[in-house]
């Protein structure tokens, strides 16, 4: 039975792979730049045009860098112009203005492909990763279920083509682990050398991958404790080794020490080379210090109709409604069955619960609350252990648990599909059941919703012009309308001609006319409006849109009777 099975798996993987690509790529292809794309593409392009890692420096340059590479490829150059010249100087003012500039003038389509298509790329090889390592900790199964989740979770695929950091911070992350998994329960040179290696690119990818350190060390540690392939040894204290006197037991410690600072060594050696520059530490470090360096202290998140400076169960509440719900009851049967069977061995658990937890853990303190994205490095220990739970469903004997596994499948195909293309603003079902709306649940979830619970890059990041000058041309063909636009990448250049938006006046209640407003918007403004004057703003929540374009953009087409102040009356929704 097992080379069936195994060749199975080998036909299933390719597969999931091959599906993950197609909604990555052909989704890719749909959507405008986010927010943060008009600089990081930019940036990747002067490194490698220049050679010096200078524009943009709150992130490391790997990730950039592929980008910059496959522009080059493409034929895309760095622009020989006084502008040009004053931002690789550090004139911060003009860089998201040049970098508009630099995808305009070349072609937004095919800037947006180019530099997007090594991010397709590494985002695969994250599945094809999660599946290996996943094959090493948790077995053959539970790994293809965690590629199942990977492959279908509409968050991942939001992410895992746009030329930013997070999927690929998560893909070079695994890479490191299983490298660490490797070389702890192998130890030799070449296995030291590869995990430094990995190390050195997990921590190009982005400044946060810092927490990897402590993660590799407690792993380290760890494996002194519970070697990899012995039994499971629950019930002993850290410390309790018998097979080890006291000195022993510190020269092992020390060893490991040394062999896991061998390691850093290592990965300073690859930042100094991606960084261009012998002073490539240096560099880091001053990179390190930028983080975040130009966000508004005073800018208050939107979280469930309430503003405030952070919200520290944000992320929690991003993974319980932006995930599906399929994915979540399966990690939470993974979760039992982990800690009831104790069937892993106590360093596969390491392995398993550590990484996500200290990741979890340090962006829930330190990172700020501007979307489910942070989680990105946590998700794929999430499908892995959501996979031990698909599997527990499967081998169990009852025909209910099994009968329970394809619908739980089936549920998490239909949240994808539902969904596609507009995966970033997907929610599941429990953010319109929580609010007494369930009629508005669909095939996309509760994603209708939204907006009463989440703003700014869990409802829209700038992600819609394409889709929305796709609409106005076959509903409003020349009719003039505001737009209310949370993005950087500037809509003319789609050729969407546009009146600005009158806040204070739509605010009130808008005049008659036709509105065109940001999911971010439509959740923010009603709860700006009851911090400034009760009743502001809330005829958003009240009023249903007349359309909603790529599950971004609301449209309100106010009629002209409601010009005598007479109540507003719901428009007519239509489709997209």
């Amino acid at each position: 039975m097992r080379p069936v099975r195994n060749a199975a798996f080998c036909v299933l993987a390719p597969i999931l792979i091959l599906a993950f690509l197609f909604q990555s790529y052909s989704a890719s292809r749909l959507k405008s730049p986010v927010f943060d794309e008009p600089m990081l593409i930019p940036a990747g392009l002067s490194y490698v045009q220049t050679g010096v890692v200078r524009l943009y420096m709150q992130h490391p340059p790997l990730l950039q860098e592929l980008a910059g590479l496959s522009l080059v490829f493409s034929g895309v150059r760095w622009p020989k112009t006084a502008e040009a010249s004053q931002v690789l100087k550090g004139n911060g003012e003009r860089e998201w203005r040049l970098g508009n500039s630099i995808i305009a003038e070349n072609g937004a389509d095919k800037v947006l492909f180019w530099s997007r298509l090594p991010f397709i790329f590494v985002s695969a090889l994250g599945g094809l990763l999660l599946y290996l390592f996943g094959r090493e900790i948790v077995g053959g199964v539970a790994a293809l279920g965690a590629l199942f989740l990977y492959a279908l979770d509409p968050t991942l695929i939001a992410h895992s083509f746009l030329a930013t950091t997070d999927v690929g911070f998560a893909v070079f992350a695994m890479l490191f682990l299983w490298a660490l998994w490797n070389y702890l329960r192998r130890p030799s040179w070449a296995r030291l050398l590869l995990s430094g290696v990995a190390l050195g690119l997990a921590l190009c990818t982005k400044f946060s991958a810092v927490f990897l350190l402590l993660i590799g060390g407690l792993l380290s540690l760890a494996a002194l404790r519970w070697p990899a392939e012995t039994a499971n040894e629950n019930s002993a204290g850290f410390f309790d080794r018998p097979s080890l006197d006291n000195s022993e037991w510190a020269r092992e410690i020390v060893a490991r020490a040394c062999s896991f600072v061998m390691m850093c060594v290592v990965a300073g050696f690859v930042i100094d080379v991606l960084y261009l520059s012998p002073r490539g530490l240096s560099l880091y470090n001053s990179g390190l210090h930028l983080v975040n360096a130009d966000h508004n202290p005073s800018y208050l998140v939107f979280m469930a109709g309430q503003l405030d400076a952070k919200f520290h169960s944000y992320l929690a509440v991003c993974y319980l409604l932006k995930e599906p719900l399929a994915g979540i009851v399966l990690f939470g049967i993974g979760i039992y069955e982990l800690r009831r069977t104790k069937t892993l061995a106590m360093l596969r658990q390491m392995f398993l619960l550590i990484p996500p937890a200290v990741l979890f853990a340090a962006y829930t303190v330190w990172s700020d609350n501007t979307g489910i994205r942070y989680l990105m490095p946590v998700l794929p220990f999430v499908y892995l252990v959501g996979g031990l739970g698909l599997e527990t469903l499967l081998r169990n004997g009852s025909a209910i648990a099994r009968a329970s596994a394809v619908l739980i499948c089936a549920w998490m195909i239909v949240a994808a599909v539902g969904i596609y293309p507009d995966h970033l603003a997907y929610f599941n079902e429990a953010a319109c059941l929580m609010h007494g709306k369930a009629r508005q649940i669909g095939f996309d979830g509760g994603t209708a919703c939204g907006p009463l619970w989440l703003d700014d890059s869990n409802v829209d990041w700038g992600q819609g012009l394409k889709q929305l000058r796709t609409w106005l041309d076959k509903n409003a063909p020349g009719r003039s309308f505001q737009l209310g636009y949370f993005g950087i990448y500037p809509p003319d250049a789609y050729g969407i001609s546009y009146q600005g938006l009158n806040v204070p006046e739509l605010m009130r209640g808008p005049k008659p006319g036709l509105y065109v407003l940001s999911a971010h918007l439509v959740a923010f403004l009603p709860a700006i409006g009851a911090k400034v004057r009760p009743g502001d703003g809330q005829w958003l929540r009240q009023i249903p849109p007349t359309a909603v374009i790529g599950h971004s953009f609301y449209v309100y087409d106010i009629p002209q009777s409601t010009a005598s102040g007479s109540t507003l009356a719901p428009p007519r929704v239509s489709p997209n």
